[in-house]
């Protein structure tokens, strides 16, 4: 696997703002409501990375999708740069876990997917071959899904997402089901095309190291209904160290407020 090579120089701002205002949500579960999400406030500047943390099932994915557009929150307001959300738009991509590939198709027409639907790919085709080699991907345009192992499986997603040009790019836990050595190498990846494309990232991830590695602001949410328990900056330089003394003092206390500290 080919890994794209981290860049410390001052990088592109091309995302958006994104303004999550005192938002809570709810289910329906066969008549009862089950709270979600409780007065979440947080104010995302035009490139950050920002990761959130929490335990599982405390409604961080659910947060993502109502930063998709795929549901209104059910009180509260969320606006990219300055406009409200009501529903998806190009502008904010969702990387899920899994790779959602389309076996029939190549990597090359699943990455042009996004063009296709748009009515623009006459025109976009190049841009869709700028963007597999972004990721890597070139000399594998033509495989089909099956040919491919997991770590480039989630590249072609990565690219099926990039081809669009979005403002925002969510990320829900895109590399959770990746082998240990492969999952490095893509949170590495991943760290470049944030710099190289200056996009806004919101990352889910239930690795307090990855959303130390990547992240320039981490978010810690409590318990469902979550609310914000911790919000705080990765004051690390890129590239970042895992040896880092500072990296393994921000991990103990990102522990703690997880309510973890004890086992390390």
């Amino acid at each position: 696997m080919v890994a794209l090579t981290l860049q410390p120089a001052a990088r592109p701002i091309a995302g958006a703002s994104l303004a999550i205002d005192k938002v809570s949500h709810a289910f329906d579960l066969d008549g009862s409501v089950l709270p979600v999400l409780d007065h979440v406030s947080l104010d995302v500047k035009p490139g950050e990375f920002v990761a959130l943390l929490g335990p599982s099932g405390c409604g961080k994915s659910t947060l993502l999708r109502l930063v998709a557009g795929l549901e209104p929150p059910s009180a509260g307001a969320l606006r990219e740069d300055g406009k409200p959300i009501t529903g998806p738009h190009p502008s904010r991509v969702v990387v899920f876990q899994d790779p959602t590939l389309f076996p029939w198709l190549t990597v090359r027409d699943n990455v042009a997917l996004g063009p296709r639907a748009q009515g623009t790919l006459s025109s976009q085709w190049p841009r869709v071959d700028e963007t597999l080699a972004l990721v890597g991907l070139s000399k594998f345009a033509n495989a089909y899904p099956h040919q491919l192992s997991g770590g480039m499986a989630q590249r072609v997603a990565l690219a099926r997402a990039l081809v669009n040009d979005p403002s925002i790019l969510i990320l829900d836990e895109p590399l959770g089901k990746l082998d240990s050595l492969t999952r490095l190498t893509m949170q590495a990846e991943l760290v470049s095309l944030w710099q190289r494309k200056g996009f806004t990232a919101i990352l889910v991830t239930h690795d307090v190291e990855e959303a130390l590695f990547l992240a320039t602001r981490v978010v810690i949410f409590s318990d469902r209904p979550a609310s914000v328990k911790a919000d705080f900056a990765v004051d690390l330089p890129y590239p970042r160290h895992r040896g880092d003394p500072r990296l393994a003092e921000l991990r103990r206390e990102s522990l703690g407020l997880l309510g973890l500290d004890a086992s390390w």
